[in-house]
């Protein structure tokens, strides 16, 4: 549920992504473009298999601070010079930083996540302090608070 082959909707249909250019930033916002939270990686050349129908989109190149991949630097919806062979993926693994892997990675010391919730985009709050995940006390908790936290995790 957190990790597979890309592919957007783009004109009435679906389709994959070129891995030209695509590394980690561009699986971040993919990443936050799903609600999910975990550590972005990209993964090239079909590693979740080749899909099928159009190539949609080649050479994106995001900072990896966009809200979606529609705000990444990319090629024109359609104009690709790829084979299915090379579809792009992503893996945003909740599970990794459970161990030593935590300190490469950009969960430090007020990092955020959502626990136990039905969707990624809802749950308990956690919060990473002194290398483990907490919960955060609801008193004087207000919609602000929420504010925070949702900009935080990358959602509007």
């Amino acid at each position: 549920s957190f990790e597979g082959r890309v592919e957007v909707y783009h004109d009435g249909k679906w389709g994959t992504i070129c891995d030209d250019q695509w590394d980690d930033r561009d699986a971040e916002v993919v990443c936050r473009q799903l609600g999910l939270s975990g550590t972005p990686k990209a993964l090239s050349w079909a590693h979740y298999g080749q899909g099928s129908g159009p190539i949609l989109l080649d050479e994106v190149q995001c900072s990896g601070n966009e809200l979606s991949l529609d705000q990444c630097k990319k090629s024109d919806w359609g104009q690709q010079n790829c084979d299915h062979i090379e579809d792009a993926g992503v893996s945003c693994d909740p599970f990794t930083g459970t161990d030593v892997q935590l300190c490469q990675s950009n969960a430090v010391e007020g990092t955020v996540r959502l626990a136990g919730g039905r969707s990624p985009s809802e749950g308990r709050v956690e919060v990473y302090y002194n290398g483990d995940w907490g919960t955060v006390c609801d008193d004087g908790w207000t919609d602000l608070g929420a504010q925070v936290v949702c900009r935080q995790l990358g959602f509007r």
